[in-house]
């Protein structure tokens, strides 16, 4: 696909936001937004992918100026108005070719890297008719997205934030530390995995809310890496690999504080990455957070067929422990249907897959599963069921085998027991819960634990009289708000 490079003549100035394009979503969400831009954009025969974080990112100010099929769609939505009208940079400010003089002279080692991306591209590039983003899509023709064009590129180069992959892999600014790489080899490879496992570590013992900006830097840099193209195949592998597994973590820390459209689109993005390269760990590994995602944000029914999809994709990958985990999914999705007879089918197969125990083709992003996440999963569908005791029984024995490194889990299967208890008719025990929850806030960010914690303190209400219970609420009405 051909498109211009657009240099940056201020690198390092942060971009404006496009508050007038927000103006013109109004009280629409970004998702209801991107669907009235597709849907004018049939009315003119146009064909763009537009889905929330393209709107994200419009409002941002990170796309001066759209490509021309979307502005094409913008001008017949907003009829009357020009780009300027809508909040853009002129093209003609955005668009440009690296000058050179009459010998073909290529550009100065030092002058500035340009900018390739799709919004920006010079020539007029094809569009998939569908959504590339939609995890039920099976994508056959790529529009040039942000899955693979997420560069700072200098004819074949490419400029990354290495330092976001350094030991910590979570530098707060990629762009402090940007430099021109050679073509990505073995040790970028393991530079991003590590930068994976680091995130993934932190998030068990601390949560998300604190981690989830932060992480988007190493995302950034992981998806540089891929343009710039490695050599050998094995190691082009594994950066996609790495930087699908990243997409998804970065995507759960999104999840994880309450940011459900932007862990959306991560997980989204994973899963065209692994579609793109015929990955069929990751696209189990995507379709497994997606399911989840889907039956927090109430879509129980896409709970299911993610679930169901990704059996699918991991079936071939001889893991029963991932079948397990994916059975418990599906489980949830049944749960939040309200359909009993389904859900207890999908947990007698977690059960079974469960009891096969480990084998040495378990993915490496699995090591939280464990009997204690078994037992909080099933904790969760119960209490979808409305079952509590039943599920009382399954969050407390979660709480009980949960490994202390997991602390992030330990509270939000001690907040699942003290929600069960309270709506199961036992206060005074569940009052006690709550502030065993309560002593590891300090050391937990985590947006759902917060909130499970809140329902249980509105549920308690009622029983304020009771000692036990009106410290809990006193201490719980003590917490700094969430931001």
């Amino acid at each position: 696909m051909a498109s211009s490079t657009v240099p940056s003549s201020q690198p390092d100035r942060p971009p404006r936001p496009n508050l007038v394009f927000r103006q013109l979503r109004g009280t629409r969400s970004p998702a209801e937004f991107a669907a009235s831009v597709r849907r004018a954009a049939r009315e003119i025969g146009e064909r763009v992918s537009c889905d929330a974080r393209y709107v994200h990112r419009v409002e941002a100010g990170e796309i001066r100026c759209p490509n021309y099929a979307y502005e094409r769609v913008f001008l017949h939505m907003f009829p009357g108005r020009t780009l300027t009208d809508l909040g853009f940079a002129p093209r003609a400010s955005v668009r440009g070719r690296r000058t050179r003089d009459d010998g073909g002279t290529p550009p100065a080692p030092d002058a500035a890297p340009a900018l390739v991306t799709r919004e920006t591209g010079g020539a007029p590039e094809p569009y998939d008719q569908q959504n590339p983003y939609d995890p039920y899509y099976t994508h056959h023709n790529y529009e040039e997205s942000d899955v693979l064009r997420r560069a700072f590129m200098t004819g074949g180069g490419a400029t990354v934030a290495a330092a976001s992959l350094g030991p910590l892999a979570l530098a707060p600014d990629a762009s402090a530390a940007q430099r021109a790489v050679r073509r990505p080899g073995a040790s970028d490879a393991g530079a991003l995995e590590d930068a994976v496992r680091r995130i993934r570590l932190l998030d068990d013992r601390h949560g998300a809310d604190g981690l989830y900006r932060r992480a988007a830097a190493p995302l950034r840099a992981a998806y540089a890496l891929l343009d710039a193209g490695a050599t050998r195949q094995r190691t082009a592998d594994r950066l996609y690999a790495g930087a699908g597994e990243l997409a998804i973590s970065v995507g759960w820390l999104a999840h994880d504080s309450g940011r459900f459209d932007d862990a959306r689109s991560h997980y989204a993005e994973a899963l065209a990455t692994a579609r793109v390269t015929g990955d069929p760990g990751l696209e189990a590994h995507a379709f497994c957070n997606t399911a989840f995602l889907a039956r927090d944000s109430g879509r129980p029914r896409e709970a299911v067929r993610a679930a169901q999809a990704a059996q699918r994709a991991a079936r071939p990958l001889g893991s029963a422990r991932l079948m397990s985990l994916l059975a418990l999914r599906e489980a949830g999705g049944w749960a939040g249907l309200a359909d009993r007879s389904g859900c207890e089918q999908a947990l007698a197969r977690a059960q079974a897959y469960f009891d096969r125990g480990p084998a040495p083709a378990d993915p490496e992003w699995m090591t939280f599963y464990g009997e204690a996440e078994l037992e909080g999963l099933k904790a969760q569908c119960w209490s979808a069921l409305g079952d509590w005791p039943r599920a009382a029984r399954h969050a407390r024995r979660a709480a009980e085998l949960q490994d202390p490194h997991f602390t992030r889990n330990i509270a939000l299967y001690t907040a699942e027991l003290a929600d069960d208890l309270a709506r199961g008719g036992y206060p005074d025990e569940a009052a006690a819960a709550g502030m065993r929850v309560l002593d590891l806030l300090p050391e937990v960010q985590s947006s759902r634990v917060r909130t499970m914690l809140a329902g249980t303190a509105r549920v308690l209400l009622p029983h304020r009289r009771a000692s036990d219970v009106s410290a809990f609420l006193d201490r719980h009405d003590s917490l700094p708000r969430m931001t």
